[in-house]
């Protein structure tokens, strides 16, 4: 296949770079923006630099190679990255390092044309799309000392078996699936990864059996729509290979349950106008898959939601809540808010905080909306004044903050499965882990209990965290 050899191809200049850094002991660093697709992308990054014979550092200062892998989800990311490259032009001057920039904010013209134009110290700049070309680029870039402009604005291919670097021994990020169909009107995502496109069941189901062999507990299936998984494929008739019979999401959950080893399996972002009944009833069944289900609302209020080109009415969403709720032993949710959509009034706002109080979600991610150069959203009439739109989130954010207490209190006393991450971030003597529904627990622990999955009673709770004492018998 053609993307094989691509990645065969680059195999070559990963070669020729290692070639060109033997001895020399050189560094890169990363700054990863925005969501865990970026992340799981991060990872590839890494993975191919690490086979450069590069290691990585924290310091920018002593990095050979200072990589932004970037998001354009919200405005502040880009403010960010200029000031972050304003840092820069005085190591490089000092130095030499190699700057390269890549992510979704390169696909943005009026990004790139501004990094061109303000920043010209910049070497690389690459897209979504050319990722898996980046030793090539940095290659050339290193040899005839110029400048590269690797971007595409035509859809990309799925690239299998890249290099990867992950940031944890235990927890994985799988991507599924590429690029976004929905063109909600808030959102630069199908412009900046393009249109949705399903890797293979067999690819999927391998590494997912190959994360297990290596120790991996916790997987977390990543696409901008999971559950749409062959989806696209289906509608166009494109040929795909029928694996471990896997033809949708929710026989991909069942054929990922029964894989000896992984213990947890989450999944992000699903879209609730895609939530099939039989995706509930694998939710519901597979032992494996978490019941902590991500259910983006971004608004409460039907008109909003019909100018957001979400697909769903505020009664459908909490329908589709009491239908989860009935199905799915132990459910929680965890939601996506976006506060002053362009024209939302307050009385529209008002069926935001509704929904909220109604379905008490476990976790809500609230964000004021960021006008992104692009989309339909952006020419939109009756943008909201920012001390309106901050005056709502607070108030948001209020009545979130308010359901936490009670959210945590059913919790205490309970027994949990708590999978062990480390040692707490505030208290080097204390374990840190988390529930099945994400919740952070910290305790009293040997650090032999670090990357286990172990038995914790819950004894109290404390807003952002609880706190767990150990039993005498660890999870089977």
């Amino acid at each position: 296949m053609k993307e094989e050899n691509n990645v065969i191809n680059q195999e070559k200049y990963i070669e020729k770079i290692r070639e060109l850094n033997n001895g020399k002991n050189l560094k890169y660093s990363i700054l990863t923006m925005g969501c865990q697709l970026n992340e799981n992308d991060s990872e590839k990054l890494c993975g191919m630099l690490e086979k450069m014979g590069y290691t990585r550092t924290e310091d920018v200062q002593e990095a050979d190679i200072n990589l932004f892998n970037t998001c354009c989800v919200r405005e502040n990311a880009e403010d960010k990255l200029f000031g972050k490259l304003g840092e820069l032009k005085r190591i490089k001057e000092k130095k030499g390092t190699i700057i390269a920039i890549g992510g979704c904010m390169m696909q943005e013209k009026h990004i790139t044309d501004k990094i061109k134009e303000s920043y010209p110290f910049v070497d690389i700049i690459f897209g979504t799309h050319t990722l898996y070309k980046f030793p090539e680029d940095l290659f050339t870039a290193m040899e005839e000392k110029r400048k590269i402009e690797d971007v595409l604005d035509i859809d990309g291919e799925i690239h299998e078996g890249l290099p990867i670097k992950r940031n944890s021994d235990i927890k994985a990020s799988v991507t599924i699936m590429n690029g976004c169909n929905n063109f909600c009107t808030y959102c630069i995502v199908p412009y900046v990864r393009g249109r949705e496109r399903s890797r293979s069941p067999r690819a999927i189901i391998e590494e997912v059996k190959e994360l297990a062999k290596k120790g991996y507990k916790e997987i977390t299936l990543l696409g901008q729509n999971v559950n749409s998984y062959l989806r696209v494929e289906k509608e166009k008739n494109i040929e795909f290979e029928e694996y471990e019979g896997v033809n949708s999401f929710a026989t991909l959950l069942h054929a990922l349950n029964k894989v000896d080893g992984i213990e947890r399996i989450r999944f992000v972002s699903p879209h609730p106008k895609d939530f099939t009944d039989d995706v509930i009833d694998a939710i519901a069944t597979c032992e494996k898959v978490c019941k902590l289900v991500h259910l983006p609302l971004q608004s409460g209020n039907t008109r909003v939601l019909k100018e957001m080109n979400r697909k769903y009415t505020k009664e459908q969403y909490l329908e589709l809540v009491e239908k989860m709720k009935k199905t799915i032993p132990n459910l929680t949710l965890s939601t996506d808010i976006i506060v002053g959509f362009p024209g939302e009034s307050d009385e529209e706002f008002e069926d935001t905080l509704d929904v909220v109080r109604k379905v008490k979600f476990e976790q809500v991610y609230m964000f004021i909306y960021s006008r992104r150069v692009g989309t339909p959203g952006d020419r939109m009439p009756n943008q909201i004044p920012e001390d309106v739109k901050h005056k709502r989130f607070n108030k948001l954010k209020e009545l979130v903050e308010s359901q936490i207490e009670e959210n945590n209190q059913k919790y205490v006393g309970t027994i949990q499965k708590v999978l062990v991450e480390g040692t707490s971030k505030t208290n080097e003597n204390m374990l840190t882990g988390r529930t099945d529904s994400n919740k952070v627990v910290i305790f009293e622990g040997d650090k032999s209990l670090i990357n286990k999955i172990i038995n914790l009673k819950i004894v109290s709770e404390h807003m952002w965290y609880l706190k767990g004492n150990l039993l005498n018998k660890e999870c089977d």
